[in-house]
């Protein structure tokens, strides 16, 4: 007899949860490892890095863009699973960066997400329950002054050289999560309820 087949029309919102968790789940951690074979591998070689411009004559590591979408993926974790998905997606991404970079590169950003998962999930937390579009921007641009400047000193990048462009590419990538998160804050999934953070 022919098993049926899935069909997301007929979901429940819970198993949509469960699908969008997995999906954000998955970006997070392929956002982690693309972002540190970037600055091993793509733009114009620094000490301990490769550089993109960012705009204003600056330039910053060139996993500056994906790291910051990692930071709306991660919100979006949170908002549908809990912290400690979040940290798994980090190990897991790390992990993965050592074969695709260097170690030392995957050290520093495991130990930077990390650090802004916490300052992110102090700031995100409690904002998302009234807006999540502003809970996404204002943990972001907390997450990216924290991790910028971790990671580039474990890194060896030096802060000269790439601080001010880091913060600006992210900047960027941020304001455009504020308005990705404005348009998924209208699909059910993504309403804040306590269901959504404890997604099976």
């Amino acid at each position: 007899m022919k098993q049926p087949t899935a069909n997301t029309a007929g979901m429940s919102l819970t198993e949509r949860r469960r699908y969008a968790a997995i999906s954000a789940f998955v970006v997070y951690v392929l956002v982690i490892v693309g972002a540190n074979w970037m600055i091993a591998n793509v733009g114009t070689a620094i000490p301990g890095a490769h550089v993109l411009p960012v705009g204003f004559g600056l330039s910053a590591p060139s996993g500056v863009y994906l790291a910051a979408f990692a930071f709306v993926a991660r919100d979006l974790l949170q908002r549908l699973t809990s912290m400690r998905i979040g940290v798994a997606a980090i190990l897991i991404g790390a992990g993965i960066s050592a074969f695709v970079s260097s170690t030392h590169l995957a050290f520093a950003s495991g130990v930077t997400f990390l650090i802004s998962e916490s300052a992110d999930f102090a700031v995100y937390t409690p904002i998302q329950r009234r807006s999540f579009p502003l809970a996404v921007l204002v943990s972001g641009i907390v997450s990216d002054v924290i991790d910028s400047v971790v990671f580039l000193s474990l890194a060896g990048i030096p802060l000269a050289l790439a601080l001010k462009g880091q913060l600006v590419g992210k900047l960027w990538v941020m304001i455009l999560g504020g308005l990705l998160a404005t348009a998924f804050r209208k699909l059910p999934i993504f309403q804040y309820s306590s269901e959504a953070q404890t997604v099976p």
